[in-house]
Parts: structure tokens; C-alpha cells; sequence
């Protein structure tokens, strides 16, 4: 446990040395943790022992998820989302779900023996997207602010639209196996989290227009307060049976909607310690779910991976952009960039430990396209970004795009903090 500490500690270390560098070059810092997770993992050194199925493993990634998607929620201006709502409503209502069947069926036809559960279960692993892999696509302002705030809204809100999809998911094999009865399970997993959710989201709300309001919050502590509030409602939720994931979003989304204006002043600390666990998350992911993964490599996998990157994801983007105007150039880039990142690792260690018939296949499949995405996502963001960038501005002075000039709300970027 100690060689582990002091690897996280040293190459955190390392990053922070050169990231500034580091973001004017194709190299992200997603990519050299998970470089990083390989190299120290069984595959090269050895030097982590920690096993895939650790309980170590598990609680970190969902206490990052966690932090991550109350971050993630309470950030989005809901108000203001309902006024543009066109674009995210077209990614998540209709690109989502038909990645998630799109995925499933190329599960099915690849992977002869998934049950229909299964395949479907693999779909929805890999369905939510990261922005925090390609930042550069919805920070960069040289591009149209209704494609990159619609990209950025949906890699915040899809993780959480997807956990309840993975747990009736899950429930129905567990139903089917005569182990529990998956309406149950379900009206648990989600009724509790929600509990959870409403009571925390709620409560630091209270405490930050109430007690904030009679000046007894000192400064430093009000910094606190989210983190505290995604704590909480994953504590209520996890003791009651309930899916912490669904708590901690909607605490996010319910603090975000009642503090209103407040939030952004008291989220930095939420989201540096979010940022720091997720590159934690990302090095143990290359050293001890990534790395045995190639020991175990199929085509089938390979295949799988390279397709969810693309047709799975692309298709149904293009799809749901139907009727908008959008040009091709705009179709492709946001089809492209959907990288697969934390959520993605998180529901492939909770399917670990369903003891489904094929979850080693399902798991693997999942690990080496999120790190296929890593790599191929990371490298692609800065020249393609500013390949459409260019195009983007040289039609923009013939005759502005019907959709690409609309302006929309400016939601802030996962992974990409305020300035203090």
C-alpha cells in the first residue's frame, strides 16, 4: 500500500510539474496518468498489488464518480437550459438512447454468446461521454458556442441519465437469475437515491441562502459545503439501499437550481478535489483494469472498441441533428468527439462484481475503449479543433450557418476550473 501511495503521489506530482506545457501540446494529462497506471502495472513493473476486484478499486472510482456528478449537475444553468434546450435535448433524448441500442446490437452480433441483458449492458457502459478528455473541444471559443456548450452539457448530464438505464439493466439479470425481484430493486435503487438527493441538495441549499445569509458561513467553510452536501447524499442513499449516483446528481442539480448565483463561487473546491481523484481514478485504471485487459485481447474486443467510437456514437449524433441545419463539418466533429472516460470505468467495476456469465468479456471490452479514447481523443482535439475552427470562420464570412451562429448559454467545462 505504501509503493502505491507513493506512485499516485510522485506522478501527480509529475503532471502538475509540466501541465501547462502540457496544454499547448496533443499530449493530455488523461493520457500520461494512464501511461503511467500501465508502465508501474503487472504488465511492465509490477509495482501495484492492488487487484481489479479490490474493494480499494471500486470505492475509489465511486466516490469520484460521485463528486463528479453532483459537480457536473449543479453546474449546468437548468433555467437557461430550458430556453436552448434544442441541441442537448436532440443529444440526450434521441443520440443517447439509440447509442445505447446501437451499442448493444453490434454487442450482439460480435459477441455471440451475450444474453440480450448483457449486450445491452455493455451499451450503456459505454454510452456517456467525458468532455474532460478532449477539453480543448468545449473551451476553445473559436468555435460556435451553441456546439461546444451543447457537447459540454451533455458529457454532464448523460453519466447521470445513464445510471438508472445500467440499474434496471441490472436488476432485470438479477430478476431473471430468481435472486431478487428487479422492480424491487429498482424502486430501492432509485427511490432511495433520489431521497437522498432531495434531502442533501436540499439541506446545502438551506444552509447556503439561510445561514449565508445572516453571515455565519465564514468564507472558507462555504468552500465546503458542496463537497459536503455530495458526501452526504451518497451516505444517505448507500445506507438505505440506493443507488449513491442517482443522489449524488440530482443533490448536484437541486443545490445548483435553489443557490442559483451562489453556487459559483463556493464550487472550486468540489471541483479540485473531483479533478484530483479523477486523475487517481485514471492511473489505477492503466495500472490495474487496463493493463491485464491485453493479456486478454480478442479481435472481437478490438473490433467492438473501434466501432463504439465511431458508427456506435456517430450515427445516432447525426441522427438526432436531423432537421437542425447542422452542416457536415458540425455533424462529424461532435459525432467524433465523445470520448469514454470515467463514468464508463466506474459502471464496468460495478458490472465486475454482478458475477453476469460474461462479465469479463463485457469489462474488457469496456476498459480498452475507454483507453482507446484516451489515446485517439487526446491526440485528435487540438488539430481538429482547429481544423473546424478554420472552417468554421471561413463560413461564418460568406454566410453564417443557420445553427452553428446560434449563441447559447455558457455552461462551465468538466475539468476546466475558475480562476480564483
Amino acid at each position: 500500500m505504501g509503493a502505491g501511495l507513493a506512485i499516485v503521489g510522485l506522478t501527480l506530482l509529475l503532471v502538475a510539474a509540466v501541465s501547462r506545457p502540457l496544454s499547448s501540446t496533443p499530449i493530455t494529462p488523461a493520457m500520461v496518468v494512464v501511461a503511467v497506471g500501465v508502465l508501474v502495472g503487472p504488465l511492465v513493473l509490477d509495482d501495484l498489488t492492488v487487484r481489479p476486484t479490490s474493494s480499494t478499486v471500486r470505492t475509489l472510482a465511486e466516490a469520484t464518480l460521485a463528486v463528479v456528478l453532483f459537480s457536473d449537475s449543479s453546474r449546468v444553468n437548468l433555467r437557461a437550459l430550458r430556453r436552448e434546450a434544442s441541441m442537448p435535448v436532440r443529444l440526450l433524448g434521441v443520440g443517447l438512447p439509440l447509442t445505447i441500442v446501437l451499442g448493444g446490437l453490434v454487442a450482439m452480433a460480435l459477441f455471440g454468446s451475450f444474453s440480450l441483458s448483457e449486450a445491452f449492458i455493455l451499451g450503456v457502459i459505454l454510452a456517456p461521454t467525458d468532455a474532460g478528455l478532449g477539453s480543448a473541444v468545449v473551451t476553445d471559443t473559436r468555435l460556435p458556442q451553441v456546439v461546444r456548450q451543447s457537447l459540454n452539457v451533455e458529457s454532464g448530464l448523460n453519466d447521470g441519465i445513464c445510471v438508472p438505464l445500467l440499474l434496471i439493466l441490472l436488476a432485470t439479470f438479477s430478476g431473471a437469475g430468481g435472486e431478487s425481484h428487479p422492480v424491487r430493486v429498482l424502486a430501492e435503487e432509485i427511490g432511495y437515491g433520489l431521497l437522498g438527493g432531495l434531502a442533501a441538495g436540499g439541506l446545502a441549499a438551506a444552509v447556503v441562502i439561510i445561514a449565508g445569509g445572516r453571515h455565519l458561513v465564514d468564507d472558507a467553510w462555504r468552500q465546503i459545503i458542496p463537497l459536503a452536501a455530495a458526501v452526504l447524499a451518497y451516505g444517505i442513499a448507500n445506507a438505505l439501499g440506493g443507488s449513491g449516483f442517482i443522489a449524488a446528481f440530482v443533490a448536484g442539480a437541486l443545490f445548483g437550481l435553489l443557490a442559483g448565483g451562489k453556487v459559483a463561487g463556493m464550487m472550486r473546491f468540489t471541483e479540485e478535489t473531483g479533478a484530483a481523484l479523477d486523475s487517481v481514478t485514471f492511473l489505477v485504471f492503466g495500472a490495474v483494469l487496463l493493463g491485464p485487459v491485453f493479456e486478454h485481447m480478442s479481435w472481437q474486443i478490438a473490433l467492438y472498441a473501434v466501432l463504439s467510437l465511431t458508427i456506435v456514437r456517430m450515427l445516432p449524433v447525426a441522427i438526432s441533428l436531423w432537421g437542425t441545419h447542422a452542416r457536415a463539418p458540425t455533424v462529424a466533429f461532435m459525432g467524433w468527439f465523445g470520448p469514454r472516460g470515467l463514468a464508463s470505468i466506474v459502471f464496468a467495476v460495478i458490472v465486475e462484481d454482478a458475477h453476469l456469465p460474461h462479465a469479463g468479456t463485457i469489462v474488457a471490452a469496456s476498459y480498452f475503449t475507454v483507453g482507446l479514447s484516451v489515446l485517439v481523443h487526446g491526440l485528435s482535439a487540438a488539430p481538429l479543433v482547429s481544423r473546424y475552427a478554420t472552417w468554421y470562420q471561413a463560413a461564418a464570412a460568406k454566410s453564417p450557418p443557420a445553427l452553428e451562429s446560434q449563441p447559447a448559454h455558457e455552461h462551465q467545462a468538466r475539468g476546466v476550473l475558475r480562476p480564483p
